[in-house]
C-alpha cells in the first residue's frame, strides 16, 4: 500500500505529524473521559480488609451498569474515531486474505463423505455430506447462515450423527455464554423434531440404538456442567433421566463415544484428577461401570481399540504421563500394563490407533513430534519436521482400519496444511494447503527463529519470533509479544494469515514460551501455577528484557497482548514493570483474581482452585492478592491500553475488565490512552461468524499501529 502513496514534501509530513500530535491532545480533553461513581464495599475475609469502589459494576441488569458500559464505548470510539477509515482498510486487508468460497478437506464415516463449505459473502459454514463417493449428490445437513439470519449471535455446537445415518443431534447458541440447546434432525426428512434441551455444553453422543441420546447439562448459576442425561428421541425434557451427578464442585463432566463405537463413556475431570465410567453403547439402559476411581493427582486418558483399552496416565510419578494397556474386563490400575514408559524429557500428549500401527503425538524441547510405531515391533520412527517454530498435530482419522494417516502442519511462516502420510509406503500428500490471497504473500519473505531469554532464577525461557526478512533490528523496531502461560496450555507458533497485517508494516512478532503452559514439558506448567504462579509474570517480563537487550525492539516500540488468563498476565506484567512496554492490549482479561476465586457462584470458580489456589484457604489467599492485577493497581504511570470484552462472556465475566479500567481511570498518573471496548452482543470467544470477529482485530491492530504513527 505504501508503493501507491504519491511522495510529499518532507514539510508537509511535519505539518501534518504536528497536527496529528495536537488533535491527539484535543481529542484526550474533548472526548470526556467516562468515570465510574464510587460505591465503596468492605470485602473481609483472614481479618483481612479489601474496598471495592467498584463492586458495584457487576450487575448487568443494571441500567446504570449498562449507561457506564455504553459510555466507554462512546469514548473508544470517539478515541479511535481518527482511525476509522483505517480500521476499513486493515479489515478489508484481512478478509481480502482469506478465500471466502473454501471447502475443508472431506473425512469418511460410516459410509459418508462429510465436509464443511463456505459461501462467497456469508459469515458462516455450510455443513454437508456425500454418500460412497465423492461425486455423489451433495445433502446440506446445516446452512449456518440461514440459522443465523436476523441474530445478532450464533454459534453452532456439536453435530453427531446417528449410528444409522438417519439423524443428526445439534445445539445452538444465540446468546454467547455457552448454553447451547440440543435439536434433533431427520436427515431423511428434514423435519426437526420437537425435542428441544436447554442448558448443555453442546455435545451430544448416540448409543447405538439409535434412539438414545446421552448429554451433559450445566449448573444454571455457575454454568459447571455437573450431570449426564440420558433422552430417549420424541421425548420431552422433563422425562430426561439423570444417569450421572458430579456432585464435586472442582469437578466437569461430559460424555463421547469411543472411536471404536463400543462404548459410551462418562469423564469427570479437574485440574489435577480425571476418572471415567464406561458402558456398552449397544445397552444404554444398564449401569455405567468406574474404569478406574478418582485417586486425587491421578490424571488419565482411555482410548478403546479392539478388546483392550489404551491409557494415558502421570501414574507411579510419571510426570510428563506414559501409555499403558489394559483389557475391557479389568480396567483397574493394578491390572494397567505398560507400553510406552516415561521420560523425563518427553512429554506424551495425544495417541491415534491404527490397526497395525500406533501414532504417539509427543513433545520433546518444546517441539511437537509424530512417532510411528508398528504393532509388530519392526517400525519405530518420527515424522521429519525441519524447523524450531511449527506446529504439528494429529488430524481427523476415524477409521481403524486405515493406513493413511491425516495430520496437520504449519508454521509461523508456512501457512496451515492437511496432510495424508501413508503409514506403509511413507509417501506423503498435501491434501490441502491454506491459501493466501491478495498475490502479496510469499513465504519466503518472511523469517523465523527461536531465542531463549534467561528468567531471574536461571531457567532459559524459549520465544518464538518471526518477521518480515530484512527489517533492522536496531532496537527501533516495533514489536508484539503474547503469551497465555496458564492452565498447562501450549501456545505452539502458528501462522496467521491476520498477522501479516502487522509484519508487512515492520512488526515483529514473539510469542514467549513462558512458565504456566506445557511448551517444556508438564513440570513447565507445575512451576507456573498455584504459589509458584508467579513465575508466568516475571517470565514474560524478562524475556521483554531479552528483546530489548538484544535490540529486537525497545520499551518505545514494545507491545504486550494477552486475553483471558493471558489478560491477567498483562494486568501483572504492567503492575510490576509498566515501564517496558509502550502498549497493551488484554483481551476478557482475568484480573479481579481474589473476588473472583472468592465467588463460588461464578462460572469456572470452583474448577480454578487447583490452578490458582483457593483463596479460602489464608496462604492462597495472601498470595493470589499479592498479584491480582486489579488490587494491585497504584498510582502510578502506566502504558497505553486497549481492554475489550464481551457483555455475556461465561468465563471472564465483563465487570472484571470493566472494574479494571475505572480503578485504572481513578489511579493512574499518566497521559497515556485506556479504551474499554465491550461487545454487548457476545461473549468469551468474541463476535459469531468468519468476518465480524476480524473488526475487532482491526480496532487493536489500529491502536498498535497508531501508536507507532503508522496510518496506511
Amino acid at each position: 500500500m505504501k508503493n501507491s502513496l504519491i511522495i510529499i514534501s518532507l514539510s508537509f509530513i511535519f505539518a501534518v505529524s504536528c497536527k496529528k500530535d495536537k488533535s491527539m491532545s484535543q481529542r484526550m480533553i474533548e472526548a470526556k473521559t467516562p468515570t465510574a461513581t464510587k460505591k465503596p464495599k468492605q470485602l473481609i475475609i483472614h481479618d483481612d480488609v479489601r474496598i471495592d469502589n467498584y463492586y458495584w459494576l457487576n450487575d448487568r441488569e443494571n441500567n446504570d451498569v449498562i449507561d457506564y458500559l455504553n459510555a466507554e464505548n462512546d469514548y473508544t470510539k470517539r478515541m479511535m474515531r481518527h482511525t476509522e477509515a483505517f480500521q476499513k482498510v486493515l479489515f478489508k486487508e484481512m478478509k481480502g486474505r482469506i478465500k471466502e468460497d473454501d471447502t475443508t478437506v472431506p473425512y469418511k464415516l460410516n459410509g459418508y463423505w462429510y465436509l464443511t463449505r463456505y459461501e462467497k459473502g456469508k459469515d458462516y459454514p455450510i455443513y454437508v455430506r456425500k454418500k460412497g463417493t465423492l461425486k455423489a449428490p451433495e445433502e446440506i445437513l446445516f446452512d449456518c447462515n440461514a440459522m443465523a439470519k436476523d441474530l445478532a449471535y450464533f454459534n453452532l455446537g456439536g453435530i453427531s450423527i446417528s449410528p444409522d445415518n438417519t439423524m443428526a443431534a445439534f445445539s445452538t447458541d444465540v446468546v454467547s455464554r455457552r448454553q447451547y440447546v440440543i435439536q434433533i434432525k431427520n436427515l431423511i426428512t428434514g423435519e426437526i423434531y420437537p425435542d428441544k434441551i436447554a442448558n448443555t455444553t453442546g455435545s451430544a453422543t448416540w448409543a447405538n440404538d439409535n434412539r438414545t441420546l446421552f448429554y451433559s447439562r450445566k449448573d444454571e448459576i455457575t454454568l459447571r456442567s455437573h450431570k449426564i442425561y440420558k433422552h430417549i428421541i420424541n421425548t420431552t425434557e422433563d422425562k430426561d433421566l439423570e444417569v450421572y451427578h458430579e456432585k464435586d464442585e472442582t469437578f466437569n463432566t461430559f460424555v463421547y463415544k469411543t472411536k471404536s463405537r463400543k462404548y459410551i463413556v462418562i469423564g469427570s475431570s479437574s485440574t489435577l484428577t480425571t476418572e471415567y465410567r464406561f458402558l456398552d453403547a449397544n445397552t444404554p439402559h444398564e449401569e455405567f461401570k468406574v474404569f478406574q476411581k478418582r485417586t486425587r493427582e491421578l490424571d488419565y486418558s482411555i482410548s478403546h481399540y479392539n478388546d483392550s483399552f489404551y491409557i494415558i496416565a502421570n501414574s507411579d510419578g510419571a510426570t510428563n504421563f506414559k501409555l499403558l494397556k489394559t483389557s475391557e474386563i479389568h480396567t483397574e490400575i493394578e491390572h494397567w500394563q505398560e507400553v510406552l514408559p516415561h521420560r523425563e524429557a518427553v512429554l506424551i500428549e495425544d495417541i491415534e490407533i491404527f490397526k497395525d500401527y500406533l501414532v504417539v503425538n509427543e513433545r520433546e524441547n518444546g517441539l511437537n513430534r509424530l512417532r510411528i510405531m508398528s504393532w509388530d515391533g519392526k517400525e519405530d520412527y518420527y515424522l521429519p519436521f525441519n524447523s524450531e517454530t511449527y506446529t504439528a498435530y494429529i488430524g481427523n482419522n476415524p477409521d481403524f482400519d486405515s493406513d493413511v494417516l491425516r495430520y496437520g502442519f504449519n508454521s509461523l511462516t508456512s501457512p496451515s496444511a492437511v496432510i495424508d502420510y501413508n503409514l506403509k509406503t511413507k509417501q506423503s500428500k498435501i491434501k490441502k494447503e491454506q491459501q493466501v490471497l491478495g498475490g502479496k504473500f510469499k513465504k519466503e519473505n518472511y523469517e523465523s527463529r527461536r531465542v531463549w531469554a534467561t528468567a531471574k532464577d536461571g531457567v532459559k525461557v524459549p520465544i518464538s519470533l518471526v518477521y518480515k526478512k530484512g527489517i533492522k533490528l536496531d532496537g527501533q523496531t516495533p514489536l508484539l509479544q503474547y503469551a497465555y502461560g496458564s492452565y498447562g496450555s501450549t501456545i505452539d507458533p502458528s501462522f496467521s494469515s491476520i498477522r501479516l497485517s502487522l509484519l508487512d508494516r515492520g512488526f515483529i512478532y514473539a510469542i514467549a514460551h513462558i512458565r504456566g503452559g506445557e511448551y517444556l514439558g508438564r513440570e513447565w506448567y507445575e512451576n507456573g501455577k498455584l504459589l509458584t504462579k508467579k513465575n508466568t509474570f516475571t517470565d514474560f517480563i524478562d524475556c521483554s528484557k531479552y528483546l530489548i537487550e538484544q535490540k529486537y525492539t525497545s520499551a518505545k516500540h514494545l507491545y504486550a497482548y494477552g486475553g483471558s488468563a493471558g489478560g491477567l498476565l498483562m494486568g501483572a506484567v504492567i503492575n510490576m514493570n509498566p515501564e517496558l512496554y509502550n502498549g497493551i492490549l488484554a483481551a476478557v482479561p482475568f484480573v479481579d483474581v481474589v473476588t473472583t476465586m472468592l465467588d463460588d457462584s461464578i462460572p469456572l470458580t470452583t474448577g480454578e482452585y487447583d490452578e490458582w489456589g483457593n483463596p479460602n484457604k489464608e496462604e492462597f489467599y495472601h498470595y493470589m492478592k499479592s498479584y491480582s492485577p486489579y488490587d494491585n493497581v497504584e498510582a502510578k504511570a502506566y502504558p497505553n491500553m486497549l481492554v475489550t470484552t464481551g457483555l455475556h462472556d461465561s468465563q471472564v465475566q465483563y465487570w472484571e475488565p470493566a472494574k479494571w479500567v475505572a480503578k485504572l481511570r481513578e489511579l493512574k498518573t499518566d497521559s497515556n490512552i485506556l479504551l474499554l471496548h465491550t461487545d454487548m452482543d457476545s461473549g468469551h470467544g468474541g463476535a459469531s461468524g468468519r468476518f465480524e470477529s476480524l473488526k475487532e482485530v482491526a480496532l487493536e491492530y489500529a491502536f498498535l499501529l497508531d501508536l507507532e504513527g503508522i496510518h496506511n
